[in-house]
């Protein structure tokens, strides 16, 4: 047999059984979390602007650290930045994508519900169900909320179905004084626990 016919030979047997091997699969499955079960799980909850995102390699798996100024703090004594830390992310010329973990743009808005990590800074409570955009109207210069999860297929533990729900362009004012019932709530104990949002 020439030598060219064994070259492509040793390159073509790598690629059928790349081809021909079943593709490893993996998912993201969320439990909608209401306010009640955020606040209670969260050590922070702060409106926050993103300054900057980075992603690098820690341990073999692509991380994203945002570099956040804490806006207003509603629960948690908070540095006035803050890093979080959310898994995925682009670097060099490697992408690492989780389902359900949400994605910040300097200059973004958002109520975060912030748990520790223990990599340091923080991390998302319920990644997408405790991120909630600021939208600011240009004209009225009003601001509503939308939960990055209102456009993600959540769990429902009592219904047992998937459903795409959540807070969408709900006013500031109002989404703030639920947060705040909820964080109320969460301080009180068990026998003040909402059961839905």
């Amino acid at each position: 047999m020439p030598m060219w016919m064994r070259s492509k030979r040793k390159i073509l047997a790598p690629v059928l059984l790349a081809l021909l091997a079943p593709p490893s699969l993996s998912a993201t499955t969320l439990v909608r979390l209401s306010l009640d079960q955020l606040a209670a799980g969260a050590d922070g909850v702060a409106r926050v602007r993103c300054l900057s995102a980075e992603s690098r390699w820690e341990n073999g798996s692509i991380w994203t650290v945002t570099t956040a100024e804490v806006i207003d703090s509603m629960k948690g004594k908070l540095p006035s930045v803050i890093a979080i830390r959310l898994p995925g992310g682009r670097a060099g010329h490697f992408t690492a994508t989780v389902d359900g973990t949400p994605k910040f743009h300097p200059g973004d808005e958002a109520i975060l519900f912030l748990e520790s990590s223990r990599a340091g800074g923080y991390t998302v409570a319920g990644w997408v169900e405790g991120t909630f955009r600021i939208a600011r109207d240009v004209r009225t210069g009003s601001e509503t909320v939308t939960q990055d999860s209102s456009a993600f297929a959540v769990f429902d533990t009592a219904a047992r179905v998937f459903r795409r729900e959540g807070i969408r362009g709900m006013a500031i004012a109002e989404f703030r004084a639920r947060v705040a019932a909820a964080i109320a709530r969460a301080e009180a104990g068990p026998r003040g626990e909402e059961r839905t949002q």
